[in-house]
């Protein structure tokens, strides 16, 4: 979750004895804040403010806050319902994914049991009714795939839904008659379809890219139109290869195109009345955002500054708040009546250095990197880090992160690089990777070395891979199939043998993986012997560093002791830092614990 920080003075004695680094980690930092859609007074957001991430309840009227939740692990998963009566929030084990959810009073009180008569699932969309009593809940297990029940306070819950491909609920209608699905029944996990039903179970509409065509489109539900009887649900498309707004009438059939002439990936939300879209627009790294008219059809520029929105949404008044943050500066959540929305009080966190755009000849095209220096670098070549992202649809940004800014405090240089994989640059950049997964991310990461070397800002002796999740996984891969490239590999929450991992995570992933791979390990056992970290761990060079979380569904523990057993067969040097928690910490001392390892072992192998 992306996260404001706060501005209030830090202790002076704690000030002094702590570096910035670690400031950052634990300078207070908040959401941006969800509003009830009837009672806007009244929000949700997430702050680490005790030092593990909680939900806070927030009274606008009053200015009263309170902290709702409070577990060893954190608790990040919540909605607020659009009575602002409820908060819902997701309860599952140490960070496993798998639980239940309960709900509190706004105003505070016992936790219950939300939907009663549901068992412990992955989550699979949620979204509350204005009634007060009525709940859409999507589950996902791997015996019974993904199922939809319509939950109703006193009243057993009814499937309405089930497949065991993966699917989700979308958005329900403003008057509850309406309920958006995004599913994978056509068994491709990386464009979803969509389809309208009643609360009955009964279809109402159908709107499915991927039929009839080689071309693979996804679609994705941004939300129903916020008025009563408006049967208008907004919808993000790839027909033209990024993804866009459209307005689907689901009761007509009638789509509405908006055509936003802007490069880079465009999504929408409704403005409160209905009467305009709140466009986000991503490119290159950056974002800004526009208000689109539905009646003059006229696109406005809404002023940010430059680097990125983390998220966006528009207030009955017509004002807009926004998440936003670069590279050197923390993030914030504004307003643009020019005012900070909501400033969490503690430690402020320092800034650190812009980043710098590079674009480098790859084999599937031109790539994308963020590079940030040290402030003080006067020239030669630095101890440089590669700092891999996870997803892997996912992209690095122009946007404020403690990590890092870590490295670059430590005298290194970090590059991150947009491979072929990532989103914002088009859908064939994304749905480039399939059948050769991790190798052809690592064929843009090679190009992207071999310019850090030529140019003269990276020490071709003292060069880290490192990332956490896919950029964990592509961390140990690279570390394999390059093993002269790298000086030391640093992986956090990895995929390290990639059938056992398969075979042991959450069902969701298994469909990704089945697309990404054209199908099982037992239907592909060659793509998955040559996508996996496993099958080259016998190259491996470099010393390796390895973190994972003990009740991690998405990278399960099982596979990576397979690979750090084969690493000690080896007597290959690694260490490896196993925590109770699952796909990544919630608790911020734990967090500064893990860098601080990491930054030991790198000062330990490398002596930048």
């Amino acid at each position: 979750m992306t996260e404001s920080n706060g501005s209030a003075a830090p202790d002076q004695q704690q000030s002094r004895d702590m570096p910035d680094w670690e400031k950052r980690f634990r300078a207070p930092r908040v959401s941006l804040p969800d509003w009830a859609q009837d009672a806007p007074d009244r929000s949700l957001f997430v702050s680490n403010a005790t030092g593990t991430y909680e939900l806070y309840a927030w009274d606008r009227a009053t200015g009263e806050q309170r902290q709702v939740t409070n577990r060893p692990n954190g608790t990040t998963d919540g909605v607020l319902s659009p009575d602002g009566a409820w908060i819902w929030w997701f309860d599952d084990k140490d960070g496993d994914e798998f639980g239940v959810w309960r709900r509190q009073a706004f105003t505070g009180g016992e936790d219950e049991l939300a939907a009663p008569g549901l068992d412990a699932s992955y989550p699979a969309g949620l979204a509350l009714a204005r009634d007060g009593r009525t709940a859409i809940v999507g589950r996902s297990t791997d015996d019974e795939g993904t199922t939809i029940h319509v939950a109703r306070i006193g009243e057993p819950p009814v499937e309405i839904y089930r497949h065991p491909e993966s699917a989700g609920v979308g958005d329900l209608s403003h008057d509850g008659s309406l309920i958006a699905v995004e599913h994978t029944e056509h068994g491709d996990a990386m464009h979803s379809a969509l389809r309208v039903l009643r609360p009955d179970g009964s279809a109402v509409a159908e709107l499915d890219d991927t039929k009839g065509g080689t071309v693979e489109l996804g679609l994705e539900v941004l939300g129903f139109a916020p008025v009563d009887g408006d049967t208008r649900l907004l919808v993000g498309h790839q027909r033209r290869g990024r993804w866009e707004p459209l307005v689907w009438d689901v009761a007509t059939g009638e789509e509405t195109d908006l055509s936003l002439d802007l490069p880079g990936d465009v999504s929408a939300e409704w403005y409160p009345d209905g009467s305009g879209l709140l466009v986000a627009h991503s490119h290159e790294a950056r974002s800004e955002l526009f208000r689109y008219d539905l009646t003059t059809h006229e696109l406005a520029r809404i002023p940010t500054p430059q680097g990125t929105v983390s998220g966006a949404t528009a207030r009955p008044d017509g004002t807009v708040e926004f998440l936003w943050s670069s590279a050197a500066e923390p993030s914030t959540v504004r307003s643009t009546t020019g005012e900070v929305v909501l400033d969490p009080p503690g430690m402020k966190s320092p800034g650190s250095v812009p980043v710098e755009d590079v674009w480098v000849e790859g084999p599937g095209g031109r790539i994308h990197a963020l590079i940030q220096k040290p402030a003080n670098h006067t020239g030669g070549p630095l101890p440089t880090v590669f700092d891999i992202h996870g997803g892997p649809t996912w992209h690095d940004s122009d946007a404020f992160a403690a990590g890092p800014a870590a490295w670059v405090d430590h005298g290194y240089a970090v590059i991150r690089v947009n491979y072929r994989g990532s989103t914002g640059y088009g859908r064939a950049w994304t749905d480039a990777l399939k059948h050769r997964v991790g190798l052809i991310e690592l064929e843009d990461i090679e190009a992207v070395r071999q310019w850090a070397v030529s140019s003269g800002l990276a020490d071709p002796a003292r060069l880290i891979l490192t990332g956490g999740s896919w950029g964990g996984y592509l961390t140990l891969l690279g570390l394999g199939t390059q093993p002269d490239a790298w000086a030391l590999g640093i992986a956090a929450v990895p995929v390290a043998d990639y059938v056992t991992a398969y075979h042991d995570e959450m069902e969701a992933l298994k469909a990704l993986d089945r697309t990404l791979l054209g199908g099982t390990p037992e239907e592909v056992p060659d793509r998955f012997e040559a996508s996996s970290p496993l099958t080259y761990v016998d190259n491996v060079k470099a010393p390796v560093y390895i973190s994972a979380g003990v009740n991690d569904p998405r990278c399960p523990i099982r596979q990576i002791d397979n690979y750090v057993r084969r690493l000690e067969s080896r007597a290959a040097p690694h260490e490896v830092y196993r925590y109770d928690a699952g796909h990544g910490s919630l608790v911020v001392e734990e967090r500064i614990k893990q860098v601080r390892l990491e930054l030991d072992f790198a000062a330990r192998h490398l002596n930048p």
